[in-house]
């Protein structure tokens, strides 16, 4: 065990010596290491900083208060909960049954004693420099002890009086205001003047101000309802502290009052699952991920992290070997003293462990420097402010070992190689025959051709993408194991060329110790790249072809369903003065109640209406039941098929777009038609004659007209739909004309106009319009079109209609400027390290009289040889995985495309378009600009002269 110790020592003393005399050498490769270990390490740090503790988490939502009470809205029935408040369910409620619906006291559930403050939230559209902005709007004493924590003072003090408030440091920024500015909301003139600025430390990206209790939404509300619209809704929390804290006993107790409590005490120390009355409910489920995902998920880490170090180790590698025979002499003198095989192999491996744990070191300092220094930046950008610096020892000293373990694997073929030559070759300094190893090929081609049949069997058999991943990453690594081989099957074709490509082309084969890892490198990169491109082209291809256009091309549409859509014709006559309109056709929508409610009403006075279906015209398959059974069941999935196939009623036309509306129900005129380039010029008349335009055979009745049904009493709806009934309402027959044809719609199912909906009963109001353009908008007019928008701060969904627009070019570039930069530097070190050996060659041709330019071709062909066998190699092995994992996607899409018309759910009868598209830009690149870039840059860097010298004898 001593002599051992000792060898080790010495063997690492000279490791240390030969690493700080090769400072070029060492540092690359100890950047190589250190960076990836600098950026999980910078990972590491900035993820378990930004992990909230319990407490932490509970300061940042409820200060100092013992707990949160809060109204789930359920009347007051009693409720369970979960202990962290998330999930709340009604207690005595059946299945299918409609849940209860009302507000609560909760002052009357507070204990005796007990001291609280009110947190109301609510939102506004808020007056800004550049016009109003939707915001956040608080009302809660935010410099009371009990909020400590939840808010942050920047700058300025709290709202002292009732027309004061504070603002996030986000809002001020989006909105231009200060402090000392005055801001108001839309139909609301009380002026509030800026007093403060904040932070929320969970959402430093939230537009919100804060006023006091009740000095800004409750008049609020009573202006924007005296001004025709609906009050905005808020929510009211109640932070309690109380002696002795709430027990989960306490929180159950207050559950039967239908409230909802997260404790502090309960957060901290929760109970068991047995004891969670929510738990043991039949219908709760555990939506946590499975053990089946996690192992997933690590079996993808270690993947990534391995591949990640055989790359290091491949490029590493024919530095230490560069390294071990330089130090050959020395080596020599070691085992002419008496060293055996295993000192020579512990000195070249000690290279490997000095340089890894400098690595580790280097990447772990700078790591949480760089990570303490960015903090404010990290923090900006996540959008929170980090809990504390966390730092993890053992985590840090496991990714520090990958470092070690890294340098030690990159340097174990040097080692094994510098071990086997004699003494008398190490002092001389003679090369000797080399021969390459007959096993490893053979071992690769074994491992190529098994990885390449499970991928094949994944692909075509299973529908499983981690059969397909790991049958291609075997495969890869066959291809790495034959690359020596391969690379001496390349020196067969220098024969036919000239001088100084024959020349590198001979030194690659012959010095594969170093030639075979820095292509195996670059095989690797450029694989990895070929595959990803490959698949995303595929991808693309399939979303260009699978694309519905939401309007004809150059068309532009916009919907505003906020506020009964008072800002439509501002912002349809901002449309028109910065886009080249051709033709606009304003829309309205249907709307029942009040005219301020939303479309799918939900609100106090607010119904909705419904589209009907005469019942003989609902596919047999969808007819509503009244025990809520399937009705698909009674048929087969044979019976199923060909009613999609051949029953109208059950054709679900694919007309793309969307309309916002129920029913797809639109109030205009002929001009939508026009815009939506739908020629029918009886649909234009019956438009005229006061008729509805129906674009669906399913909405007309026998007597040709649809019916529009108005629904006033939600509640009684929700209650007949809970018993598999009809809703109640009035009911309105339009005459319609039917659309035939193959008319493509964009999700217009219905049309009429003003007059006829108003001679039905039907109350309208502004939704949008529809525009048709002479030349899509440019850079500048949509610029300016949005800056009109932002100031009439309407809640605008816009649409400009550009046809499919890939956002993968940029992305395929990097990809291939990655694999590029990889390549270059794998062939350059490949080409230092072959100049470095060669040296006395190039001493001998200089000598002999060759022209100072074959030194700097050499050199230029030598980096090229290595890039292009690299890319060459890489692109046919990045091939076989994305051509794996597409079929596999095929065939899930197959699978899935049956199984939707079996089961009678309808949809599109197409089956699935699946292509593989090879990326022959991508593969042009790499096969021609990256070997030809990193020739032309290595023979640019390197002299053309060097000192002529006198050959050793050898």
């Amino acid at each position: 065990m001593k002599t051992w110790l000792h060898s080790w020592r010495a063997a690492v003393r000279i490791a240390r010596r030969d690493a700080w005399r090769a400072k070029g050498r060492s540092s690359l490769v100890l950047a190589m290491i250190a960076l990836p270990i600098l950026g999980v390490s910078a990972a590491d740090l900035t993820i378990r900083s930004s992990e909230l503790s319990v407490s932490e988490q509970l300061e940042r939502s409820i200060g100092t208060a013992d707990a949160v009470f809060r109204d789930p809205d359920f009347g007051g029935v009693p409720i369970l909960q979960s202990p962290d408040g998330d999930n709340v369910y009604p207690a005595d409620v059946k299945d299918g049954a409609a849940w209860p619906s009302g507000s609560t006291d909760l002052t009357k559930v507070i204990p005796a004693g007990a001291r609280w403050i009110t947190d109301t939230q609510g939102a506004a559209k808020l007056t800004t420099v550049h016009g109003l902005l939707q915001t956040d709007v608080r009302e809660m004493k935010a410099d009371d002890p009990i909020a400590r924590g939840i808010t942050t003072l920047v700058d300025g003090h709290y709202p002292r009086k009732a027309d004061e408030v504070i603002a996030t440091s986000a809002f001020l920024e989006q909105s231009g205001l200060s402090i000392g500015s005055t801001v108001s909301a839309r139909n609301f003139d009380r002026p509030y003047r800026i007093v403060g600025s904040y932070e929320l430390p969970d959402s430093l990206k939230s537009a919100q101000i804060t006023a006091l209790p009740g000095a800004f939404l409750a008049p609020y509300g009573k202006a924007v309802e005296k001004a025709g619209s609906l009050a905005p809704g808020t929510s009211v929390s109640y932070l309690v502290q109380h002696a002795g804290g709430f027990t989960w006993n306490s929180v159950k107790e207050i559950n039967t009052k239908g409230v909802t409590v997260v404790s502090r005490t309960v957060r901290l120390d929760p109970p068991a699952d047995s004891e969670v009355p929510l738990y043991q409910r039949d219908d709760w489920g555990d939506f946590e991920s499975s053990a089946g995902a996690d192992a997933l998920l690590l079996a993808t880490l270690a993947t990534v992290v391995g591949l990640a170090m055989l790359e290091i180790c491949l490029l590493a590698g024919p530095a230490f070997a560069v390294g071990a025979r330089r130090s050959r002499r020395q080596l020599g003198l070691v085992g002419a003293n008496g060293g055996s095989r295993s000192h020579i192999r512990a000195i070249v491996l000690s290279g490997g462990l000095v340089i890894g744990v400098a690595a580790a070191v280097v990447g772990t300092v700078l790591a949480v420097v760089l990570t303490l220094a960015l903090q404010p930046f990290l923090e900006e950008f996540m959008g929170q402010r980090f809990g504390s610096f966390d730092v993890r020892p053992l985590e840090l000293l496991g990714i520090a070992l990958l470092a070690v373990l890294t340098g030690l694997l990159a340097a174990i073929v040097p080692a094994v190689t510098a071990s086997r030559q004699t003494v008398l070759a190490s002092l001389t300094g003679r090369r000797g025959v080399r021969s390459t190893s007959k096993v490893l090929p053979v071992l690769g081609l074994v491992a190529l051709l098994v990885g390449a049949a499970i991928a094949l069997y994944g692909s075509v058999i299973t529908d499983q993408f981690i059969i397909v991943a790991g049958g291609s990453a075997l495969a890869e690594l066959g291809v790495v194991a034959m690359t020596p081989a391969i690379v001496g099957l390349f020196g067969r074709a220098g024969r036919w060329l000239p001088l100084s490509p024959r020349l590198a082309l001979r030194d690659a084969v012959r010095n594969r110790g170093r030639t075979a890892p820095a292509v195996a490198a670059v095989l690797a990169a450029v694989a990895g790249t070929v595959a990803v491109a490959t698949y995303t082209s595929s991808s693309d291809a399939q979303y260009r072809a699978e694309y519905s256009a939401s309007l004809p091309h150059g068309a532009v549409s916009f919907f505003q369903m906020e506020d009964g859509g008072r800002d439509v014709p501002a912002v349809a006559d901002a449309v028109q003065r910065y886009l080249s309109v051709d033709t606009r056709a304003d829309v309205s929508r249907v709307a029942v109640g009040k005219p301020g409610c939303p479309a799918w009403g939900g609100d106090a006075g607010c119904g909705l209406y419904e589209v009907m279906v005469p019942p003989a015209n609902v596919c047999p398959m969808w007819v509503p039941t009244t025990d809520g059974s399937d009705p698909s069941e009674k048929f087969t999935p044979e019976q199923r098929r060909t009613l999609l196939r051949e029953d109208w009623r059950c054709k679900q036309g694919d007309g793309g777009g969307s309309v916002y509306v129920d029913g797809g129900l639109l109030v205009g005129d002929a001009r939508l038609l026009k815009v939506l380039g739908i020629t029918d010029p009886a649909a234009e008349q019956a438009l005229a004659d006061g008729r509805a335009v129906a674009f669906s055979k399913p909405l007309l009745a026998k007597d040709g007209t649809v019916g529009i049904k108005q629904i006033t009493d939600t509640k009684a709806a929700d209650e007949a739909s809970a018993d598999n009934k009809p809703a109640p309402g009035k009911v309105s027959s339009i005459p319609a004309h039917l659309v035939t044809g193959d008319q493509k719609t964009y999700g217009l199912q219905l049309l009429m106009t003003p007059a006829t909906a108003k001679a039905a009963g039907l109350t309208t109001v502004p939704l949008g319009a529809y525009f048709s353009t002479d030349s899509l908008p440019g850079t500048e007019q949509r610029q300016k079109l949005d800056a009109e928008l932002a100031k009439i701060g309407a809640g605008v969904d816009l649409t400009i209609e550009e046809g499919y627009v890939s956002d993968d070019s940029i992305f395929l570039l990097a990809l291939t400027v990655f694999a590029g930069l990889v390549t270059i530097g794998a062939a350059g070190i490949a080409t230092g390290l072959a100049q470095a050996d060669a040296e006395a060659d190039l001493k001998t041709l200089a000598a002999v009289g060759a022209p100072p330019r074959v030194r700097r071709t050499l050199s230029g062909f030598q980096c090229g040889v290595v890039a292009a066998m690299g890319v060459v190699l890489g692109s046919l092995a990045g091939l076989l995985p994305a051509m794996g994992l597409r079929l596999t996607e095929e065939r899930q899409q197959l699978r899935f495309h049956e199984q939707t018309i079996a089961e009678g759910w309808g949809g599109d009868l197409t089956p699935p378009y699946v292509p593989i598209v090879v990326p022959w830009e991508t593969l042009a690149a790499l096969l021609v600009a990256v070997p030809l870039g990193a020739a032309l840059l290595a023979a640019l860097v390197t002299r053309s002269k060097g000192a002529v010298a006198r050959r050793a004898a050898t």
